[in-house]
């Protein structure tokens, strides 16, 4: 037999190069010193000032405390069933809902539509239409409410003595006034206020796609909608997961623009979680309580945190097996 065939019946063996040993732990935290240097000044910031004030909260739960000296009025579980049954709180969860699920969908369209629009590489002042688009985020929340509640004021010249005085209405519109059109007039204002947020992630997704995909999408003769929706949907997902979770995050902590445009009224038509539990803790005719209870806010909280992890979770959860049925579709 020759040399040649005795090879190929029997290869030589392949030893598998060494593997290095994982180093220690002590010798990979010596490693990262300046890591954790670094990051020490935020989590000092992060357990003062949102651990600790989350787990003493915890502890108010099950005190009657007018938020005055020391809590010494012990009523253990008494807070929260107060908050379950309270229908109050449950009509603040519904709006907080409904602002979250009109918003999101309907920002993210806008987004969307506008990104696809200014990521074109050949319009003209771009940079200036994306200026203007983020200016909203950046103004204040009060400063953007009191001026439009000013807008819409029932009295002097607003927006509905404009519509009166064309004749589109037959008379002044009490736009925040009214329970059937408060909480509508807000969605629509935390739309063009926080779209600045999504139009700019969407753009840096669509800056990550090559523009050769595109090109060769061209020379095969798709369109602008078939390059859409093949080629900018399936390099979109994966951020966009990230867009819809961080939009429906940011949607359920409103406040800002409730509490300044209407305070959670007319007869707390517009009254979300977050203004439930100021009126709570602080107290207010226009609130759920006239007198402070910060025990019963701190009940509040930790219910609607709690709804809104468990919200979360089964949100990317969701998220991620659509996006592993339309991998394995494609594949």
């Amino acid at each position: 037999m020759s040399l040649l065939a005795t090879r190929r019946r029997h290869p030589p063996s392949r030893t598998a190069p060494p593997v290095a040993p994982r180093p220690g732990l002590g010798r990979r935290i010596r490693a990262a010193t300046w890591s954790y240097v670094y990051l020490a000044p935020m989590a000092v910031l992060l357990l003062a000032f949102v651990v600790y004030p989350i787990l003493a909260s915890f502890g108010y739960t099950f005190y009657r405390w007018n938020g005055i000296g020391e809590p010494g009025d012990y009523v253990g579980l008494a807070n929260f069933r107060q908050i379950l049954q309270d229908r109050i709180f449950w009509g603040a969860v519904e709006h907080t809902f409904v602002y979250a699920f009109v918003l999101v969908p309907v920002q993210l369209l806008l987004a969307l539509a506008l990104a696809l629009v200014l990521n074109n590489p050949k319009l003209r002042f771009a940079l200036f239409f994306r200026t203007v688009y983020f200016i909203p985020v950046v103004t204040s929340a009060a400063v953007v409410g009191v001026v439009i509640q000013l807008m819409l004021a029932n009295f002097g010249d607003s927006a509905g003595s404009l519509l009166a005085r064309t004749g589109v209405s037959d008379g002044q519109i009490d736009w925040l006034g009214d329970p059937h059109t408060a909480l509508a007039v807000i969605i629509a204002i935390g739309i063009w206020h926080t779209l600045g947020y999504n139009l700019v992630y969407f753009l840096a997704g669509l800056q990550t796609i090559p523009a050769e995909l595109y090109e060769a999408a061209k020379l095969d003769g798709c369109g602008p909608v078939q390059s859409f929706f093949r080629i900018t949907v399936p390099m979109l997902r994966q951020v966009g997961v990230v867009i819809v979770v961080l939009a429906f995050i940011g949607s359920f902590q409103v406040f800002d623009l409730v509490q300044v445009l209407t305070g959670g009224g007319p007869y707390f038509a517009t009254e979300v979680v977050n203004t439930y539990i100021y009126h709570l803790a602080f107290g207010g005719s226009a609130g759920a309580a006239a007198q402070p209870d910060v025990g019963l806010a701190s009940a509040a909280s930790f219910l609607y945190g709690l709804l809104l992890i468990v919200f979360s979770a089964l949100q990317v959860l969701a998220l991620r097996r659509l996006t592993r049925r339309r991998t394995a579709a494609n594949q």
